[in-house]
């Protein structure tokens, strides 16, 4: 259903989850075991994988708290894509990536759930993408002592808002980490 015509193949998109992002996060043990999960499906259903890498001064390229977390290793061959600002698709190589391999719908797992997932969420749709996010395979640190609810409820908020998200001619929604169908929209 993309309004992005010739576009009709779906990748998973994969956002920060590195090792400074998600130390500590809710969570973290479970999540980054589902996106591993996905991560192996998306690949035995030849669905394309796109990791993205943040880096700003708080994640220096190439530090220890940058890299990819152990658990999850991107394919050589696999897009990586850095970025230097909460939405993926901001300043990036992000949309030509997707465009040459003709992917209209993401479906979206990481971090961090209240910044960089929301904000490439709402950059994918209002490019004119299908967005899913995986209702269990996205998390955050806790910034309770800056104003913001506790992470178990951010996730929760995200995971409605988005199940009822709606644009002509676009879909979006939640899926659980079991029901995920790289051929399906939701």
């Amino acid at each position: 259903m993309t309004t992005l015509e010739n576009r009709p193949n779906t990748a998973l998109l994969v956002v920060d989850v590195q090792a400074g992002v998600v130390e500590g996060a809710h969570g973290r043990d479970t999540v980054v075991a589902n996106i591993a999960g996905l991560v192996d499906q998306a690949r035995r259903e030849r669905v394309p994988v796109v990791w993205v890498q943040h880096n700003d001064e708080e994640l220096v390229e190439g530090t220890d708290g940058w890299q990819i977390v152990p658990e999850l290793t991107p394919d050589p061959a696999e897009p990586l894509v850095g970025k230097s600002y909460g939405d993926s698709f901001e300043d990036t190589t992000l949309e030509s990536v997707l465009a040459g391999l003709g992917v209209g719908r993401l479906v979206v797992v990481g971090a961090e759930t209240d910044a960089c997932v929301r904000s490439t969420l709402h950059g994918a749709f209002a490019r004119g993408y299908d967005a899913t996010l995986v209702s269990d395979a996205h998390t955050a640190g806790d910034k309770s002592a800056w104003g913001a609810p506790p992470v178990a409820q951010v996730i929760a908020h995200t995971n409605l808002y988005w199940t009822y998200q709606t644009a002509p001619g676009r879909t979006a929604g939640t899926v659980e980490t079991k029901d995920v169908d790289f051929g399906a929209s939701h």
